[in-house]
């Protein structure tokens, strides 16, 4: 199959056009978390779970940078990991001291990561538009119109 790409407008005329590829990985069009791995293993469900909501408190995919995105996923890595670590601490009834070391240097650095993307949740604008209102209004002024004309010819 041939790739497709298309021609990038805009450019200066003294400089050659850009071609850019529409031919995408897996792991880049987001149908896969890692290239060869089962995306249906519980570690890469709960790692795409852990992914989704780190994007929705930064507003969605359309509100990152790819670098924010980055940062997203390596920290869904090491929360995944800190999860496995804590079922076998509660497997165990207790720590090792490297394993609780390995725990303790992953929190940190998962810290790290998250205060690079901010620890805060980002907001997206819920409240409806005056227009929305009034349609959703006139809506169901309509309908209970209709609803009452039934009953009407039910009755």
């Amino acid at each position: 199959m041939e790739p497709t790409s298309e021609i990038v407008m805009g450019s200066p005329p003294d400089r050659p056009q850009v071609v850019k590829s529409r031919q995408r990985s897996r792991v880049s069009n987001g149908s896969a978390l890692l290239h060869g791995v089962d995306g249906r293993s519980p570690w890469v469900r709960r790692c795409k779970d852990v992914i989704n909501a780190h994007i929705a408190d930064l507003g969605g995919l359309d509100n990152c940078s790819a670098a924010e995105r980055s940062i997203v996923r390596r920290a869904a890595v090491l929360t995944t990991e800190l999860e496995v670590l804590e079922v076998r601490f509660a497997k165990a009834g207790e720590a090792s001291s490297l394993d609780l070391e390995t725990y303790q240097r992953c929190a940190n650095s998962l810290r790290r990561l998250l205060e690079a993307v901010g620890l805060q949740r980002r907001s997206r604008d819920l409240n409806p538009k005056l227009d929305d209102l009034l349609l959703e209004h006139a809506q169901r002024a309509a309908a209970a119109v209709h609803t009452d004309e039934a009953e009407v010819i039910d009755g």
